[in-house]
């Protein structure tokens, strides 16, 4: 087996069209190398989502608690909202701790896989022959044995855990929005799609952009790491120039690439601001004439646009989850290939203690 070289974090300038053409798709056939390191730990995971759980339980339940303050503490009891302040404390006291515990766990399911990987594929490649490493440059392994793994400590201790986190909130949310506002429900509902799928949509092209200005930057160290180590070569036949003019050029791809990024980024952040706040606007605003003709209470309509807010965040989060997925999964086959590398010298299925 041989490692494709334009799998390699860093490329020459030639080698980035032909990168932006083969774009990476979802392998969960890769992923599951992935799982089968995390599975060994299940302990931590079961702790790790009850923390989840109960962090975002409890998030969900600070619009009701603010719904309380403003229907029951304001109108009844005497005009005394101290008892639904002190639930809602207890609740971001709550937040906090679950937080806490869910951050420490899923960063320590992390950084341990990580760990048992690393230790994996170098064990492997201890066994295999010199011939391997003739074929394949060292220094692409070590950066799969450093870049790689650490997009896989991304997903284990961060992406899953958001993902996860997100799901929960915008399948909770929309349960309880019903409950409270059918009616701005469904618009609410129907309003999301129109926000998701421009970011999906511009997301993309985003990425794409993002992934071809990377690829301009490693070119950028490519060009410099060969200059400087043939710097004799360049001296001796007064290459200095060309080789500056060729590292400038890199330079300048490179901002054109960054520039392309940054303009596709700014429209999308204007995008995604005006349809949010354009459609809390609106949401509000028939929210309004419904506390008028006494459908619902103020306090309702309050929860309602928080758990708006809350629900339209999570799904828009969600949209990023499927673009971590994908470098997951390149970077867990690329780690792959070195772990499923049989050895050309193996040892004897049945061997045989030598004669004394």
């Amino acid at each position: 087996m041989t490692i494709e070289t334009t799998d390699a974090p860093t490329l020459d300038a030639s080698d980035t069209a032909e990168t932006m053409a083969t774009k990476p798709k979802l392998n969960f056939g890769s992923l599951r190398m992935i799982g089968h390191f995390t599975i060994r730990y299940p302990r931590q995971i079961t702790y790790a989502l009850l923390a989840l759980i109960a962090a975002a339980a409890s998030t969900l339940a600070i619009p009701y608690g603010l719904r309380l303050i403003i229907d029951e503490g304001f109108a009844k009891n005497g005009g005394d909202p101290a008892p639904y302040f002190y639930l809602l404390l207890g609740i971001v006291v709550i937040i906090g701790i679950s937080t806490a515990f869910r951050f420490y766990f899923v960063s320590w399911l992390g950084e341990r896989v990580v760990g048992d990987i690393r230790v994996a594929v170098q064990q492997n490649l201890l066994r295999l022959a010199p011939r391997f490493f003739e074929e394949n440059r060292p220094g692409e392994i070590a950066s799969r044995m450093t870049a790689d793994t650490a997009i896989i400590e991304q997903i284990v201790g961060t992406t899953v855990s958001v993902a996860l986190r997100n799901i929960f909130i915008g399948i909770g949310g929309v349960t309880l929005l019903f409950g409270l506002a059918p009616s701005l429900t469904i618009w609410l509902l129907a309003g999301i799609p129109v926000v998701v799928l421009p970011i999906v949509f511009l997301g993309r092209r985003l990425e794409k952009a993002s992934r071809n200005s990377q690829d301009n930057v490693a070119s950028v160290g490519t060009i410099i790491s060969e200059a400087l180590a043939a710097i004799k070569i360049v001296q001796a036949f007064g290459q200095e120039n060309r080789e500056g003019v060729r590292f400038s050029d890199a330079v300048e791809r490179t901002f054109v690439a960054a520039k392309k990024r940054i303009r596709l980024r700014a429209f999308l952040t204007a995008l995604v601001m005006a349809l949010i706040f354009g459609g809390i606007t609106l949401l509000v605003w028939e929210g309004t004439d419904q506390v008028k003709e006494g459908v619902i209470s103020s306090g309702t309509l309050f929860a309602v646009v928080l758990y708006g807010a809350l629900v339209a965040g999570s799904f828009g989060a969600l949209t990023e989850v499927y673009g971590d997925l994908v470098r997951a999964s390149g970077a867990a086959s690329r780690l792959a290939e070195l772990l499923n590398e049989v050895p050309e010298i193996a040892s004897p299925a049945s061997p045989v203690i030598m004669p004394p």
